[in-house]
């Protein structure tokens, strides 16, 4: 152990704090609290015999650490909260992908609040709700709003006039003055309402603003509120009662060979309104209560909103903190309770049940990956009797139009995934204005083989029939590539021509090894495409005045701001020519002579 670390734990303090363990590079691999920092940091170095294999792997990286002493354990929880989420060290238990975390925002900070979607919090005096784990799940919530309540889209106050989104009837028009500052703001109190669950509370204030409105004699305000009404109404329908009122969490925890996940559920108002799941990372060797220790921390210090009671499936050591932390992050009283039979239980159980679900759907997509690459290269690999596997595979294509602007991609797989690092694009040399796609094929394979910087493939996939194949062996073989095996890949069928054999390997027509080779073929024509279309665009942005010996960029731009036009250039005389910013007497001739005497000028 090194001096400076041993003497750092000789003088720890004997009070609460947070530590920070930092490896040789000073990088902060762990964060941690304790009632006491001397006796919890000093237990990570004494005997392994009762640590975990995930304790032992840190304590062998820890060279230096870091501690802050702190007036309770409460300011400890908080400040290890801040740290980890700041940090995200390497051996803390993490929600996975928590940065991106996407919200919903209520600009109430703004005269006419605006409703969209956004992952980044700020104390701006807005509402956010969430976060949630599916974007997909946010928009669809947005359209939604947006379909019930007319709320404005745009970021402009100042319009002269209404848009398109007030005559349809999407938008009440604050921008033009068609709505005031208590009316707008009485539909957005019901936006609130309907994010946090409180689908009743809204049904109530809807009716009782409609019976107003129609008291009012104001029948079009009511009908409005009227069809939101009914909408709400309808979703309401759809959720079922589950407790006898109030607002509860109920968190579920599986694990599998996939990994863990906890599950939430949410039920405001003893009706379930959503429910959501997150995939914890470096938690395989903890203890299930250190686990939902760890995820009731980070979910809840980023949370928007905290229920009255949080409905768990065990006791955890630090429930009595937990609880007096998340009262204090919600201003009133939150109960963590473990249920022990009816409903709650239920909930609970149900909770858990469907994050297995989600941990079976992660180890199907798992599946489906690896056979969609290791499987599919192993299979592939089979069908043309390879002696080892095709782990590199290189494929080349060529794109052009009549033989303008020819060129060539080639295309990296790696273990059935894209290495796109090692793509190569070619503007070809030899066959420019002649479509001849056996010569480009030669060309480029010889360009790429022959100086051999890059890592040998162990399979090359020649986009084309047995013609391109044939050329690209020439080339191939003549640079001492005879262990490799090339093919050609016909393009109407994926029908694979071998060296030396007459009749096409046909793969299976559903096999993940023509998945594979289609794949890979799109890639190359992808890639070669977008190539040939730069190129392409490049060339046409080109102006016909820089093909004039002595004209360059500053004399392009001259001409064009004194005449204005092509066809007026070609009519100046020499004069007139020599007449333009910048321009000189053989300039002057040089553009005159091109456009009366070069057989390829333009006609205009």
């Amino acid at each position: 152990m090194h001096t400076d670390l041993t003497e750092k734990l000789a003088h720890l303090p004997d009070q609460p704090g947070v530590y920070l363990m930092k490896d040789a590079q000073g990088k902060i691999i762990y964060v941690g609290k304790a009632v006491v920092l001397k006796n919890r940091v000093r237990s990570y170095f004494q005997s392994s015999r009762n640590h975990s294999p995930k304790v032992r792997s840190m304590v062998a990286r820890i060279a230096d650490l870091e501690y802050i002493v702190t007036a309770s354990e409460m300011e400890a929880l908080i400040l290890e909260c801040n740290l980890i989420k700041k940090h995200r060290p390497k051996y803390n238990i993490s929600l996975r992908d928590d940065k991106s975390f996407p919200y919903i925002k209520v600009t109430l900070n703004e005269p006419f609040p605006r409703v969209y979607a956004t992952r980044k919090v700020v104390k701006d005096g807005a509402r956010y709700f969430g976060p949630y784990t599916n974007a997909g799940a946010v928009h669809e919530t947005l359209k939604l709003l947006k379909r019930l309540f007319p709320l404005r889209t745009c970021r402009r106050l100042d319009a002269p006039r209404p848009c398109l989104q007030y005559h349809i009837k999407r938008c009440l028009a604050p921008c033009a003055g068609k709505v005031n500052e208590a009316e707008y703001g009485d539909m957005i109190k019901a936006v609130c309402l309907f994010l946090e669950g409180r689908s009743e509370d809204m049904v109530k204030s809807l009716r009782r603003k409609m019976d107003q409105a129609a008291e009012n004699l104001e029948f079009e305000q009511a009908a409005r509120l009227r069809d939101q009404l009914q909408a709400v109404e309808k979703i309401t329908e759809k959720q079922n009662i589950v407790t006898g009122a109030g607002d509860q969490d109920a968190v579920g925890l599986a694990r599998s060979a996939a990994g863990i996940c906890v599950q939430v559920f949410f039920i405001r108002s003893g009706k379930m309104v959503g429910r959501d799941h997150f995939l914890l990372s470096g938690g395989e060797e903890e203890e299930d209560a250190d686990l939902l220790t760890a995820f009731l921390k980070q979910y809840y210090s980023q949370s928007t909103f905290i229920p009255r009671e949080i409905l768990l499936p065990l006791e955890l050591a630090e429930q009595e903190l937990l609880t007096e932390w998340l009262s204090g992050l919600r201003g009133g009283k939150v109960w963590l309770e473990v249920p022990k039979r009816g409903t709650k239980k239920d909930l609970v159980q149900m909770a858990a049940g469907n994050a297995l679900l989600v941990l079976n759907e992660q180890a199907l997509k798992i599946q489906d990956q690896a056979d969609r690459t290791e499987g599919a290269v192993r299979e592939l690999g089979r069908y043309l009797a390879m002696d080892g596997l095709p782990e590199r595979i290189e494929c080349f294509d060529i794109s052009h139009i009549q033989g303008a602007e020819t060129v060539a991609s080639m295309v990296v797989f790696e273990g059935g995934l894209p290495k796109k690092e090692d793509y190569r694009r070619f503007k070809l040399r030899t066959v420019e204005g002649k479509p001849d796609d056996f010569k480009s094929m030669q060309e480029v394979v010889g360009r790429r083989y022959r100086d051999g910087s890059a890592p040998l493939p162990d399979l090359i996939i020649i986009d084309g029939g047995k013609g391109q194949l044939s050329s690209a062996l020439e080339i191939i073989r003549g640079a001492g590539l005879h262990d490799v095996m090339v093919v050609g890949l016909a393009k109407e069928f994926e029908h694979i021509f071998r060296e030396g054999m007459s009749e096409p390997l046909i793969l299976p027509r559903h096999s993940q090894s023509l998945y594979l080779v289609q794949r890979i073929r799109d890639e190359a024509h992808r890639f070669a495409i977008t190539y040939h279309r730069k190129l392409r665009s490049k060339r046409n942005m080109v102006s016909v005045l820089d093909h004039i010996p002595g004209i360059g960029e500053k004399r392009r731009k001259a001409l064009w701001q004194e005449f204005g036009s092509l066809a007026k250039i070609k009519q100046a005389a020499v004069e007139e020519l020599a007449a333009a910013p910048g321009m000189t007497r053989p300039a002057a001739e040089a553009v005159y002579a091109f456009f009366r005497r070069d057989p390829a000028a333009p006609k205009l």
